[in-house]
């Protein structure tokens, strides 16, 4: 009993800082987006890309969450993006608290659309409200098409599924249908996207995507 007591106490503050979170992003007109995934699955190269695409359309800021390393923050530096970055120190997950200690470093920046890439992991970023309009689960191709079964809260909380790695499917022993079918069953309303970093496969459709959400703000 007194685990549950706890562990609602830390949602409820966590959801109090998380509406927050999402006041000052809609009163500075800011899209925020929250990057889920296992390690591995591409989402740093993901948001490269993205960059690549949309920086002279739009104004981006990053925050970096990772457990230890500031290497993916500095991927990102080098596109002359705004970056601020949390290190968790072993934590496995980003919390409303840390997004809004981070944003604070940004708010001087000119920021229309914030990505938020949370820490590598499918199971604790989604239990917690960082106060985004959106979150976008990554799962690549060679993780395996049941990643959807195991991890069911990820796929539900999300309001878009990349599926990355799209090249390798031909040397791999899983099926993008069945990968869309197992989300599909978990969340019906998945927007679902397939894109290679290697290939410049999707990235195209899906930062259309994201420019039509920015729109609607």
């Amino acid at each position: 009993m007194s685990i549950i007591t706890i562990e609602r106490k830390i949602l409820e503050k966590n959801d109090a800082v998380a509406e927050f979170n999402r006041k000052n992003f809609k009163e500075k007109k800011i899209f925020a987006i929250n990057l889920l995934s296992s390690p591995g699955s591409g989402k740093t190269s993901i948001l490269e890309k993205i960059i690549e695409l949309l920086k002279d359309k739009v104004n981006i800021g990053v925050i970096e969450g990772d457990i230890q390393t500031k290497i993916d923050a500095e991927r990102i530096e080098k596109y002359g993006i705004p970056v601020a970055q949390i290190i968790t120190n072993g934590a496995c997950h980003l919390d409303a608290i840390l997004i809004r200690d981070a944003f604070s470093t940004l708010s001087d920046k000119q920021i229309s659309l914030l990505f938020i890439e949370n820490v590598g992991n499918l199971v604790c970023p989604a239990t917690f409200d960082l106060g985004e309009n959106i979150k976008i689960v990554i799962v690549s191709t060679t993780e395996g098409d049941d990643k959807p079964l195991k991890y069911p809260a990820a796929f539900q909380k999300a309001n878009a599924m990349i599926i990355n790695k799209v090249d390798l499917i031909p040397y791999l022993n899983s099926s993008i249908e069945i990968l869309k079918n197992n989300a599909l069953k978990i969340n019906p309303n998945l927007k679902i996207f397939e894109t290679s970093c290697t290939k410049n496969i999707g990235i195209d459709k899906l930062c259309e995507w994201l420019l039509d959400n920015i729109n609607k703000l």
